[in-house]
């Protein structure tokens, strides 16, 4: 008996394609490895999400709630949270990621933009839908797909 599920193991196992050192297809071995250095002009992602953006009077215009990421994987749109109290009665809005400034004073990094908050407010705001797992815009329709405080996404 032992001879016998030793053989079948020993089948199986044989029958089994490797995935040690597999890659997807499209990629080489090269193409999948970490990278060993980082470009001296790269920036975290943490310098920009869920930090705070003023405008050009240093008046706290929101909160960057989320970044998306068009085609080329490249950052395209910032979701600012403008208005409320604790998130509560927050609007989110869209606004195009290089309006936004990185800038460092007193050795703090500070986000700004050409914009003030009532401008924002005016904006077309948005809603995170779950089931889609994208924005939206926000039509007034507080269905139980969306959540309208990001910070449960």
């Amino acid at each position: 008996m032992k001879a016998m599920l030793g053989l079948s193991v020993a089948a199986l196992l044989l029958a089994t394609p490797a995935f040690a050192q597999t890659t997807t297809p499209g990629t080489t071995a090269a193409d999948s490895k970490a990278v060993s250095t980082i470009p001296a002009q790269s920036m975290a992602l943490s310098d920009w999400y869920k930090q705070s953006v003023y405008d050009n009077g240093n008046n706290k215009i929101g909160d960057i709630n989320d970044v998306l990421i068009d085609q080329q994987q490249k950052a395209s749109l910032a979701v600012i949270g403008v208005g409320g109290f604790l998130g509560i009665g927050e609007k989110n809005v869209a606004v195009p990621f290089d309006n936004i400034k990185r800038t460092v004073r007193d050795g703090k990094v500070y986000l700004t933009m050409d914009a003030n908050k009532d401008a924002l407010k005016a904006a077309q705001g948005l809603r995170y839908d779950r089931v889609t797992n994208s924005w939206a815009p926000d039509t007034g329709n507080n269905s139980s797909n969306t959540n309208h405080n990001t910070t449960t996404k």
